[in-house]
């Protein structure tokens, strides 16, 4: 799973994906309900838009008073077609690329939670797979479906020990049209895969101690 990430800087939408920068800043670093670019298929067309959107498929803000929270910044593959926070929005396919830099997820090894940084060597830019949704006004959220990641030899390490691991998914870039494209969740469930160890990189990237430092700035353009 994942609540933590580095999207990308604007430069990178228009030289790596190829869109248009939304309007707006966001932050370097993207938590829950935090505001961030996604890449999607503009509707009707096989040109591509970025647009900003809240990191939580039901932000908080839209939750009405007294109704009990569920995270839903990350959606299960098993049940993303069956939860009625994702099922309607999965079923449509309206799927969308979620640009990073990289993500991040505790690590126990220590005896305590220490936080990593895991991306592509170099800092390569990459794509998480995402799921949007729009809102009344015209605001949009997105989620990231995680796999089972007990096997896999990086991403097991993460989370506490006894618990379920589970990662997010990095498209390769060779598949970044055909998801964009799919208009079937049984064939989109395919490409929902993690990446092999050997082609990721991790390394401890601990948070700094709390009142330390202001909020990040945003991303240069």
């Amino acid at each position: 799973m994942c609540v933590n990430y580095a999207p990308v800087q604007k430069r990178i939408l228009r030289e790596i994906f190829g869109v248009e920068p939304p309007p707006g800043l966001y932050p370097q670093e993207t938590w829950p309900d935090y505001a961030a670019p996604i890449v999607r298929q503009k509707t009707g067309e096989a040109a591509w838009e970025s647009v900003l959107a809240s990191f939580s498929m039901v932000p908080k803000a839209t939750i009405p008073p007294g109704t009990r929270y569920y995270p839903t910044a990350n959606a299960r593959v098993e049940t993303i077609g069956q939860l009625s926070s994702f099922a309607r929005f999965w079923k449509s396919c309206q799927l969308a690329l979620v640009p990073a830099t990289a993500f991040y997820e505790p690590n126990y090894e220590s005896g305590k939670a220490v936080r990593w940084k895991i991306g592509l060597p170099g800092g390569e830019p990459f794509a998480i797979a995402g799921l949007w949704r729009a809102w009344p006004g015209g605001a949009v959220s997105f989620t990231m479906p995680t796999v089972n990641a007990d096997h896999h030899p990086l991403m097991q390490r993460f989370h506490k020990p006894g618990d379920e691991k589970r990662g997010v998914v990095i498209l390769p870039r060779e598949d970044w049209d055909e998801w964009l494209q799919c208009r079937d969740p049984e064939v989109a469930r395919t490409l929902l895969r993690l990446l092999p160890a050997g082609e990721l990189v991790a390394e401890p990237a601990p948070l700094p101690p709390r009142g330390t430092t202001k909020g990040p700035p945003p991303p240069s353009d």
